[in-house]
C-alpha cells in the first residue's frame, strides 16, 4: 500500500512569539514532498509534484491559514508545554 501523513511541528526556545517555528510537512512513502515553514513563510517543494503543489498552495488561501498557525496553534500549546516543563524540573 501507499503512506500519505502530515506532521505538524513546533519548535521553540521560549514561550514568545518570535522564538517560535511551525513547520507543517507533507510525506508520501517516507519522502518529504512539501513543507510549510513560518520562518520562511510559505510551502517549499522537495519534489515534481511538492514544487507544483507549493506554488499552487502559494497563491491561494492556504498560505494565509498556515501563518496564522504559529499563534494560534502554537503559542497556546507552547504555554502549555513550557509550564509542564517548568512545574517537573
Amino acid at each position: 500500500g501507499f503512506l500519505h501523513y502530515v506532521v505538524t511541528d513546533c519548535e521553540f526556545n521560549s514561550s514568545k512569539l518570535n522564538d517560535i517555528e511551525y513547520t507543517e510537512s507533507y510525506y508520501y512513502n517516507k519522502l518529504e514532498y512539501i513543507r510549510f515553514s513560518s520562518s520562511v513563510g510559505k510551502f517549499v517543494g522537495y519534489t515534481e509534484v511538492g514544487i507544483k503543489n507549493a506554488e499552487r498552495l502559494n497563491n491561494g488561501p492556504e498560505v494565509i491559514a498556515r501563518r496564522a498557525q504559529k499563534e494560534s496553534y502554537c503559542l497556546s500549546n507552547v504555554g502549555i508545554d513550557v509550564e509542564s516543563a517548568l512545574t517537573k524540573s
